[in-house]
């Protein structure tokens, strides 16, 4: 049995538009994406540090590549949720479920993003 804590250790979100999607997530996350060609895939890479806890990830405009609502969902760290949440609409998305509350572990939301992913937002306030 693996002693693994944090399984994830790398995460990719299928894109479109890659420029759309980029925007959309530095507003809604107020952060900043670096853009990287691997081979015939266009990225935006989130922030990262290799000794920080979490995963690290990318957004991806590949070939095999197809956005989906009913995949996997990625969580992302909001500290402020309601800003987060507001941010969603104003940038394009659709926020499908609000601050929803989950005990001592904070609280969290659905959204799609504005290429149809379904991603979550989560808050321990």
């Amino acid at each position: 049995m693996s002693n693994i804590e944090n399984p994830v250790g790398w995460f990719e979100i299928p894109v479109t538009d890659l420029t759309r999607a980029r925007a959309f997530y530095e507003a809604v996350l107020d952060t900043r994406l670096d853009e990287h060609e691997m081979g015939s895939a266009k990225m935006a890479w989130f922030p990262m540090s290799e000794t920080a806890m979490g995963a690290a990830g990318s957004l991806v405009a590949c070939e095999g590549y197809t956005p989906s609502a009913h995949g996997v969902i990625v969580y992302f760290s909001a500290p402020d949720l309601d800003a987060a949440i507001k941010r969603v609409g104003a940038n394009g998305g659709t926020v499908l479920q609000g601050r929803t509350g989950i005990g001592e572990y904070g609280y969290y939301a659905l959204v799609q993003d504005t290429e149809g992913n379904r991603i979550g937002l989560h808050s321990r306030q």
